[in-house]
Order: C-alpha cells, then sequence, then structure tokens
C-alpha cells in the first residue's frame, strides 16, 4: 500500500512539473527573421529558435494549449505546430497575405484577415478547409472572436471600419466607423464590450457589442513625446476586468488603463515600437513585442513595472504563452 502511494505521489509530482513546464513559455514571432523565439518564463531567458514560414506576425493557440498557429504572411499560409514536438505538422489553406487571425471558442473554426484581398477567410482547422470568405473592408488587419462565440470582427485599416460578422452563419452584418487605420481588437470577458486601436488616429475605441456602437474613444498624452508617435496597436484586458494595457508603436510605451473608468493611469517605457502583448499564465506578467529593439519587456503587473527584458530575434511582432 506504501509503495503504492509513493508511486502515486511521484506520478503526481512529475504531471505537476510537467504542467509547470508547459505553463512556463512563451513564442514569439520574429517577422525578419522568419522565426519564432522560445522564452521560458521561469528564467526569463530565450531557450530556442524556431524557424517558420516567411514573415511570421500573428500567433495564436488551440484551446488545450497543444497546437500553436502561426500566420506566415509571406508564405501565403497558417503553419500549425505541435508544441510537444515544436514542429511544423501541417499547413492551412489561409486565403493571401494572412495577418492576424482568431481561434473560434469551438476550437475548430479560424477567421482569418487577408490584407491584399480584402477578405475573411473562414477554415476549418481539422478538415483544413475553407468553409467561407466573406468581403470586408481595405486592407484588413486584426481579428477577434467573441467569448461567447458569437461575433467575429474584422478590421480594415483604409476603410477605417470593425466589420461584424454572425459567427452562426459568416455573414457581415454590419459596420461600425472608427478612427484612422483600425489595427486591433479584443473582447471582454463576458463579450459585451469590444476595444479596437487606431494606429493613425492615436486613439482606442470601446464599442458596445449589443449595439455595435462606441461608447468610449480614449485618447493618449505622454510627456516628452510627439503626438504623432502615438500609435495604439496591441491591446491586453486583464480577466479580473481591472486593466486595459495598449501598445502606443513607435512611442515606446505602453498605457495602463482603468478598464471601469477608461482612466489612463500610468505609461510604461519598454523597447522600441512596442506591437503586441501576452500575460503569463496567472496573469502576474505581462510580455511585450518591441519591434526595431528586437526584444520583450516583461512587466511586473502588480507593481507595474519593467523588470526584464530579453533578447528575440528581428522584428518580434507576435506573442503568445502556453
Amino acid at each position: 500500500m506504501t509503495r503504492t502511494l509513493l508511486a502515486a505521489a511521484v506520478s503526481c509530482a512529475l504531471a505537476c512539473a510537467s504542467a509547470s513546464t508547459l505553463a512556463a513559455t512563451a513564442y514569439v514571432s520574429n517577422e525578419k527573421d522568419d522565426t519564432v523565439s522560445v522564452i521560458d518564463l521561469d528564467t526569463l531567458e530565450t531557450v530556442e529558435t524556431l524557424d517558420v514560414g516567411q514573415r511570421p506576425r500573428g500567433l495564436t493557440l488551440s484551446r488545450d494549449n497543444k497546437l500553436l498557429y502561426i500566420c506566415a504572411s509571406d508564405s501565403d499560409t497558417v503553419q500549425v505546430m505541435d508544441l510537444a514536438t515544436r514542429k511544423i505538422i501541417k499547413q492551412l489553406p489561409s486565403g493571401a497575405d494572412p495577418e492576424q487571425f482568431a481561434l473560434h471558442p469551438n476550437n475548430k473554426w479560424l477567421y482569418i484577415s487577408n490584407e491584399d484581398d480584402a477578405l475573411v477567410t473562414v477554415v476549418d482547422v481539422d478538415n483544413e478547409e475553407v468553409l467561407a470568405q466573406i468581403d470586408v473592408g481595405v486592407e484588413p488587419e486584426g481579428m477577434g472572436v467573441s467569448p461567447d462565440g458569437k461575433w467575429a470582427v474584422n478590421t480594415s485599416e483604409t476603410t477605417n471600419m470593425l466589420h461584424w460578422i454572425d459567427t452562426s452563419t459568416n455573414q457581415l452584418v454590419d459596420n461600425t466607423l472608427v478612427d484612422q487605420r483600425p489595427r486591433h481588437v479584443e473582447f471582454n470577458k463576458d463579450s459585451t464590450l469590444l476595444w479596437a486601436s487606431s494606429e493613425i488616429g492615436g486613439t482606442v475605441s470601446v464599442v458596445d457589442v449589443e449595439k455595435r456602437e462606441i461608447i468610449k474613444t480614449l485618447n493618449f498624452k505622454i510627456k516628452g513625446v510627439h503626438p504623432d508617435k502615438v500609435q495604439p496597436v496591441g491591446i491586453k484586458l486583464s480577466s479580473d476586468g481591472k486593466y486595459a494595457f495598449v501598445a502606443l508603436g513607435p512611442a515606446n510605451h505602453i498605457a495602463v488603463v482603468d478598464a471601469k473608468t477608461y482612466e489612463v493611469l500610468d505609461y510604461l517605457l519598454v523597447g522600441r515600437r512596442v506591437w503586441h502583448m501576452a500575460f503569463n499564465i496567472d496573469e502576474s506578467r505581462l510580455l511585450t513585442t518591441n519591434g526595431v529593439s528586437g526584444d520583450v519587456s516583461v512587466i511586473d503587473v502588480d507593481s507595474l513595472k519593467v523588470i526584464k527584458s530579453i533578447k528575440v530575434g528581428r522584428y518580434p511582432w507576435g506573442v503568445v504563452v502556453a
């Protein structure tokens, strides 16, 4: 009996250790190197560099964190990496120039923005087939799917719109006009609000999902930084509803916003040309990809301080944590 209990305890410990290891890894796309950097989040060091397709940008994970989807924009494909082996296992028919994408909560439908063709392509990742192609505005970029699975929203950089796609029919049903060059969208946890960044407009719009109307427009002013350099791109919302973090591009700062009052609380200096962000598993740290400086900044969320810079490849763009 004692031996059985000991074996069970050892097995449990090994499983927990394995889970801890898997939970402490970040993947960063480097668009100039055609690689993905692997960061150990316990040591905060880059531990591996993986060759992928040309100009990798958007990254997303399967719901079980076993697969990494990679927008290989100049290869005109979405690559699928098995994270157990860190090998590419298949290529999905993504349409031309995939930029960003979002996976439906059903873990099957991938919504992909095709910048060159003004389309959103919907792919069944299991069957590797295109389910629909939806006409949207000029230069589609950002892509988000609501946590409740009802909406897919695409941003068109030139048309300056958010395009609302009903996922039950894959039909475009509405458009919301926002400021110039919308780049990214992020739903809140209960799918009631959508945050959308406008890079050239220098703003973030908060949109009521039910009405598909803007209820708040956020502006950003950083002392000593010219307003033209304040170009919002990536957005991350903390799951507790406390903070919204906004990457401000060539302003080299992250704006910290009270997600309830919409007050800008602080600006955190990070690397040059910050693009996108990801939380670690318990959201105690936030990672930012800094394109021009070729590094990842690590922010301690509790203190709102940058605690580390991690060197990765050239022009890091997307980041996820598995």
